[in-house]
């Protein structure tokens, strides 16, 4: 057997502030800020007895039927340990929680898929996939990451046709179910049902789960595995949080329902598709480029979940949903920017205007003229250091960094006189024609940190002025790296969500801060590969060879 990978969710391309990639729950109110702790506790081994008392009562059933473990994780480890133990086969739906295939592995089981990617349990291809070394059918109801549920029926089925087989009921988010299947699987003694604390009882950094069967099953499981998997500090938490926190995990699990009801009536008009029934606390949706859904919304700060190299799920996103008004707030912007763009921002220079033999050029032979040795690759590395969004202000730096003293007023004369000796040179990087037919489906705007008249002349003479609804200049706001220019031209075009292509970190970070998503351009002259690694580094959500290619990106 190849030893198995390590487990690692793919990272963020951006700073996250609301991470929704791990279908974690609220965190819970009305707990104690501080818990007196004896010291004579964390000398002690712990029991567990409290909590799997408390799990119990919650159950209905005796302490004898329940197990307590380290997460829902362990368990299902547990189960596979026990279960195949010397060998043989484990039939689970696909996609599900990608730690079952794993820790089938691990037991050195084989694992036997069986598709489901939406809709009704697939029960009859489960039962056809039976094999004679069948030991363990696992069913993740809802299942993650789709939120497609099982039935009563589903589970009869299988007890009855495969009645030596154990069955394990994954029900780690059975409060968001319509129906919770806990109740109907005791009656089996060979389902067992795994349940955690980590989702809709907020507590994932507990790693409190438990398991529910029959009590030879429950002893099988306890013997499979490390004892005492819960400290004593968790477990005492767990049983406070059981204890008060009921009313506050009802209002959690109905604002729950509350978002994913209007997320999945909103995704559709955003032109992706829900995978439907959703009964988790979260929404997995298809038809998308999932790797920039994600990386938008992490421009955004709101972490959201693409499945890289899982079978079936290439275009796919999971979007976690916080329970939470402001929290959901922030996502539907988030995704609103990222599925459906209501304008088009652009970076005038390296964006729409080649300006490599003109601006940049200024910036060289401005500097040269006050005897400064400037070179274009200090240009480059100051403008990828960020806050060199005014090339006036940059290339008096650039000089003065240089031990060569002179006025800022002098510097700018003296640009603007080089600028306007190469202006007549500048190319255009989009045709009209093409922006124009951009433009047909939604507003356009240049966002740049030029003068008026600079920006004004150069659009005349490229035939490009009457593309855009808006132009901010840098007359009209901060210039950026700040978010005002942009929050601006969303203003003038009367919308809330937008793309803006840029050249620099200072676009990307003007961008992000406005809410708008960042997408970068690698600017004629500049060296592709580090100006990509620049421009991700940022956080722009993609990174374009040339403007022309947004076309390949729009709906």
């Amino acid at each position: 057997m190849n030893a198995p990978s390590v487990y690692a969710p793919p990272p963020f391309p951006a700073p996250i502030s609301l991470d929704l990639s791990r279908n974690e729950g609220r965190p819970p109110r009305g707990m104690p800020e501080a818990w007196a702790i004896d010291a004579c506790d964390l000398s002690r081994y712990p029991s567990g007895d409290e909590l799997r008392a408390a799990l119990a009562a919650r159950h209905g059933v005796g302490v004898e039927r329940v197990l307590v473990s380290n997460g829902g994780d362990d368990v299902l480890l547990r189960c596979c340990l026990w279960t195949l133990r010397g060998g043989g086969s484990a039939l689970l739906p696909v996609p599900t929680f990608e730690m079952i295939e794993r820790y089938v592995a691990i037991a050195g089981g084989v694992a036997v898929a069986v598709p489901w990617p939406e809709g009704p349990f697939p029960t009859d291809v489960a039962l056809a996939s039976a094999g004679p070394d069948l030991r363990v059918v696992f069913v993740v109801s809802p299942n993650n990451p789709t939120g497609a549920s099982a039935t009563a029926a589903d589970l009869e089925r299988l007890v009855r046709a495969l009645p030596c087989v154990t069955i394990v009921l994954d029900a780690a988010y059975a409060e968001f179910a319509d129906v919770d299947l806990t109740d109907f699987a005791l009656r089996h003694e060979q389902i067992v049902v795994v349940r955690t604390l980590s989702k809709a009882w907020g507590l994932a950094g507990l790693r409190v789960g438990y398991a529910l069967g029959d009590p030879r099953t429950i002893a099988a499981l306890r013997a499979h595995g490390n004892p005492m998997p819960v400290a004593d500090v968790a477990a005492r938490l767990a049983v406070l949080r059981l204890r008060g926190g009921a009313a506050d995990v009802a209002d959690h699990v109905a604002a729950v329902r509350a978002e994913r009801a209007t997320l999945l009536t909103e995704l559709p008009l955003h032109g992706a598709r829900p995978s439907l029934p959703s009964e988790g606390n979260f929404v997995l949706v298809r038809g998308v480029d999932a790797d920039f859904v994600v990386a938008a919304a992490a421009a955004a700060g709101v972490g959201l979940r693409c499945f890289p190299g899982r079978a079936g799920l290439a275009d796919a996103v999971r979007i976690g949903l916080p329970g939470d008004p402001s929290g959901f707030a922030r996502l539907r912007a988030a995704l609103r920017a990222a599925l459906a763009p209501a304008a088009l921002l652009f970076d005038l220079d390296g964006v729409l205007v080649d300006v490599s033999s003109s601006y940049r050029h200024a910036i060289v032979a401005t500097a040269r003229a006050f005897g400064a040795a400037v070179t274009p690759a200090d240009v480059a590395a100051a403008k990828a250091r960020g806050n060199a969004n005014d090339d006036w202000a940059l290339t008096h730096r650039l000089i003065t960094a240089t031990g060569v003293r002179c006025a800022l007023g002098e510097v700018v004369e003296r640009f603007e006189a080089c600028y306007r000796e190469r202006r007549d040179g500048e190319q255009a990087l989009a045709p009209a024609a093409l922006l124009r037919a951009w433009g047909r489906r939604r507003p356009l705007a240049v966002v740049t940190g030029r003068p008026a008249t600079d920006a004004a002349y150069v659009l005349e003479r490229l035939g490009l002025a009457d593309c855009f609804q808006a132009v901010v200049c840098r007359e009209d706001a901060p210039l950026k790296p700040d978010p005002a220019p942009v929050r601006l031209a969303l203003r003038r075009l009367g919308v809330d969500a937008a793309w803006m292509l840029g050249d620099t970190v200072d676009d990307v970070a003007a961008a992000r801060s406005a809410g708008v998503v960042p997408i970068g351009v690698v600017a004629p002259g500049e060296d592709p590969a580090r100006a990509r690694a620049t421009l991700v580094g940022a956080g722009a959500a993609r990174v374009l060879s040339a403007t022309t290619e947004l076309g390949g990106m729009l709906r």
